[in-house]
């Protein structure tokens, strides 16, 4: 789960923090329990107003939804929790839509990139949502709903009131519980008392929890830790570093010329190389090219050769890929028994920017 260290602001991105107690959260959400939760109201839906522009329908207002279940979703599209609850939350849209239920999902970004319309359209498109999605670029529906993470469920009923909320992964049966309740609240008849079971595939499936020893770390100057040397990140200059020999777990390095800016690393020629020392079975990292509709080709190595059966679903075996629209790539999916593994990423050419590592 990403909680946010800072208000969003028109033009910047949304600063965000890991913390352990979220991760030990997930994990008690893998153990999942039927019995629907006390629905006590939590207050009256805040309206939808201040978004950019809308995807899959009109612009929605409170008055437009009155009388159906709905179901409010805050994303960002880089953010791998939200990414693995989504074919869960694709499953009950599916299932419960001719019966009243309304998804609407509310895009607020964190980095600058996701603040463009066409980047949330393409991700949106490629992701295969089909439920309407509200374009928070400036925070504004956020800020209504004081949300304050990513992924954040709100449960409201046909009269207006939020009966429920989750933030973060897990407890998806608990969480279709109350819709089915809700729904059935509302006067619908014969609603499917069963539970979706769902398998995300790629990027989008389960995390291997009982593996997971990295948290999401940021090589943006902004919120990078870890860096070794200790301290030796120049923000806003290029810089020529020298790539470390040694990485204890979950520190990382740079090496070759890069200029760190507060969101991401800039590589400035061909050669740069980013190595992190991470133990999870996979491995992403946010990147996108400096300019718009450029590719940045890249190379992968896993202690030091070619992944091979390790490689993820955005690489070859033998590690090549191609930075193009600014997104997520899964870069390692490692099989069993899983390590300490030293990663490395070289670009072939200037361009790229490296936002943030993730892991599951």
């Amino acid at each position: 789960m990403r909680t946010r260290r800072s208000l969003l602001g028109a033009a910047a991105g949304a600063w965000i923090t890991w913390s352990s107690a979220p991760l030990a959260a997930n994990k008690m959400g893998l153990s999942e329990r039927a019995a629907t939760p006390s629905l006590a109201p939590e207050g009256r839906m805040p309206p939808l107003d201040g978004a950019i522009g809308w995807l899959n329908s009109k612009p929605l207002t409170t008055a437009d939804l009155r009388g159906k279940v709905v179901l409010v979703e805050f994303w960002t599209y880089t953010c791998i929790n939200w990414r693995r609850t989504l074919s869960h939350v694709n499953a009950w849209a599916e299932k419960y839509g001719s019966r009243g239920l309304v998804v609407v999902g509310v895009h607020t970004p964190e980095f600058s990139f996701e603040h463009d319309l066409d980047n949330v359209r393409e991700a949106t498109a490629a992701l295969k949502i089909a439920y309407p999605v509200a374009v928070d670029s400036n925070g504004a529906i956020w800020r209504a709903f004081t949300n304050q993470y990513w992924p954040a469920l709100y449960f409201i009923d046909a009269q207006g009131t939020i009966r429920h909320h989750h933030f973060g992964e897990g407890r998806y049966d608990e969480s279709e519980r109350v819709i089915q309740r809700l729904l059935t609240e509302a006067g619908m008849r014969d609603v499917a008392t069963d539970l979706v079971r769902v398998d995300g595939v790629g990027a989008d499936a389960e995390a291997d929890w009982a593996s997971l020893r990295s948290p999401e770390s940021y090589v943006g100057a902004g919120l990078a830790e870890n860096f070794v040397p200790a301290g030796g990140i120049a923000p806003e200059q290029a810089k020529r570093y020298a790539l470390p020999e040694r990485l204890g777990l979950n520190n990382w390095g740079l090496g070759g010329t890069w200029k760190v800016e507060r969101e991401a690393a800039l590589v400035q020629e061909a050669g740069g190389r980013i190595a992190f020392r991470f133990h999870a079975r996979d491995l992403h990292l946010v990147m996108g090219s400096a300019a718009r509709g450029r590719s940045v080709p890249f190379r992968v190595l896993l202690e030091g050769h070619p992944p091979a059966i390790a490689h993820g679903s955005d690489i070859d075996a033998d590690g090549r890929g191609m930075v193009v629209e600014p997104r997520m790539y899964q870069l390692i999916r490692q099989p069993a028994p899983i390590a300490d593994r030293r990663f490395e990423i070289e670009f072939l050419e200037a361009g790229a920017a490296a936002y943030v590592f993730t892991f599951g």
